[in-house]
């Protein structure tokens, strides 16, 4: 497999695919009260958070490894495709969830899981050296 998505490109990736999983029910104009809105709006919040704490350049705790980031990723793009049929909502809307998902799955299987310049783990910034 070509592996020509860099980590550091994949975080830039995975911050704005957050945000957008969080924002497209408002601009698709799904019922902010109806699952096919709560999938979204939580996957979304999911790959913020693992996203922060991924031992990648663009973390801000550098807990879990590229490798582990990459299969939530994978994990998140499967259930947001399957998720029309998996919550029985596939009569009201289905393509921007399957859309989606497979370009998440399609990204993982693109990125390098090994980060160029790859941080320690680290929960706390580095302290000074005397």
């Amino acid at each position: 497999m070509l592996r020509i998505i860099p980590t550091k490109v994949h975080g830039v990736l995975d911050y704005m695919a957050g945000l957008l999983l969080i924002a497209l029910p408002t601009i698709l104009g799904f019922d902010s009260q109806l699952t096919e809105t709560w999938v979204m709006v939580i996957l979304g919040i999911i790959t913020l958070l693992y996203s922060i704490v991924t031992r990648y350049e663009l973390s801000f705790a550098s807990l879990i490894s590229m490798r582990t980031h990459l299969w939530l990723d994978f994990l998140s793009g499967v259930v947001l495709a399957a998720s029309p049929w998996l919550f029985h909502f596939s009569e009201r809307v289905y393509l921007p969830h399957v859309v989606f998902g497979l370009g998440e799955i399609l990204i993982v299987l693109l990125t390098n899981p090994v980060a160029e310049d790859s941080p320690r783990p680290r929960i706390a910034p580095k302290a000074p050296r005397d």
